[in-house]
């Protein structure tokens, strides 16, 4: 091999070399937190800015965190966003004095987050408290939504069965008694394991991880307090349901719904509606339960990207 080739082989090593460093870079999560409303509001960012946006909303009781292996087999494609709401995960938890834990001010400021980080577009992926929480603002700001990613989250009556009873016994008589039953009953470690392994395929599939972080979060000087509050707010959200329902049926978002059949929180009864107001609905019901990323985040994730290129 004479020098030229020798070269030419050496570079061609190195531009090798340096391509596979930036294709890690760009799937890269990275972790950070601005001021919102005089907030610290952390969230995990990856992918290109250039690129279409995708944000994901978090459910009860976790965080960003719940996303933390999908993010990354999204910003091959996509720039990907997911912030922790105040008193959840790594984002301030001012007390109950300082701070209106209400599903209303949660999305003003999830709102005043995506207007900082510059996020003027974008497909929105809801989950348990991120349905009541993107759909206030979808409903407000359709202009932005250019997709709806559904994961058992609700927006219909015939989403709330039985395991609502004792919330909405809460909604109407909010006594230290009918907290306590939630208490007991929502806020505890195997309350929390339960919420992540019931109607799985496989429980062992599920890291306890999951439960042992958002139970320390839980477990916090005044959190319970904080949760049992959103408890209560969460009885704001079915009089909107009429309204989140018109905005469906008028500004007609693409939309793909993954939805965990063996979810005792948010049954598959939820998820048929949908299909009343949407036409663009790309319907799935998956064998899990519900927290389905745990189980199933490779389809998920494969269902999303296909998704993304066919209404993008």
């Amino acid at each position: 091999m004479n020098k030229l080739t020798t070269l030419i082989a050496t570079a061609g090593v190195l531009l090798l070399g340096f391509s596979s460093i930036n294709h890690v870079e760009a799937a890269q999560t990275l972790h950070k937190t601005i001021k919102v409303q005089n907030q610290d509001i952390f969230y995990r960012e990856a992918g290109s800015e250039h690129k279409k946006t995708i944000v994901l909303l978090h459910g009860f009781p976790t965080s960003s965190h719940m996303y933390r292996d999908l993010i990354p087999k999204l910003a091959e494609e996509y720039h990907v966003i997911a912030p922790d709401y105040p008193g959840f995960g790594n984002s301030s938890m001012p007390a109950l004095s300082e701070f209106e834990y209400s599903f209303d001010n949660l999305a003003k400021i999830t709102d005043a987050f995506l207007a900082k980080v510059g996020a003027e577009e974008y497909t929105m992926y809801v989950m348990d408290y991120g349905a009541p929480i993107g759909f206030r603002i979808a409903a407000a700001h359709p202009e932005r939504v250019q997709g709806l990613i559904i994961q058992n989250g609700n927006a219909y009556d015939e989403g709330l069965r039985d395991f609502w009873d004792p919330i909405k016994a809460y909604w109407k008589d909010k006594t230290p008694a009918n907290a306590k039953v939630l208490k007991d009953n929502l806020l505890t470690i195997g309350a929390t394991e339960w919420q992540y392994t019931n109607g799985t395929r496989n429980k062992a599939a599920i890291s306890p991880d999951n439960w042992i972080v958002d139970q320390a979060k839980l477990d916090r000087p005044g959190n319970k307090e904080i949760q049992l509050e959103l408890f209560y707010s969460y009885g704001t959200n079915p009089a909107l349901y009429p309204q989140w329902q018109a905005y469906f049926r008028k500004h007609q978002p693409a939309t793909l719904l993954m939805w965990g059949k063996g979810d005792y929180i948010f049954p598959e009864e939820g998820a048929h509606p949908y299909k009343r107001d949407l036409k663009n609905v790309d319907f799935n019901i998956l064998d899990t339960g519900h927290f389905a990323l745990e189980e199933d985040g490779d389809v998920i994730a494969n269902h999303i990207l296909k998704f993304m290129k066919k209404n993008n």
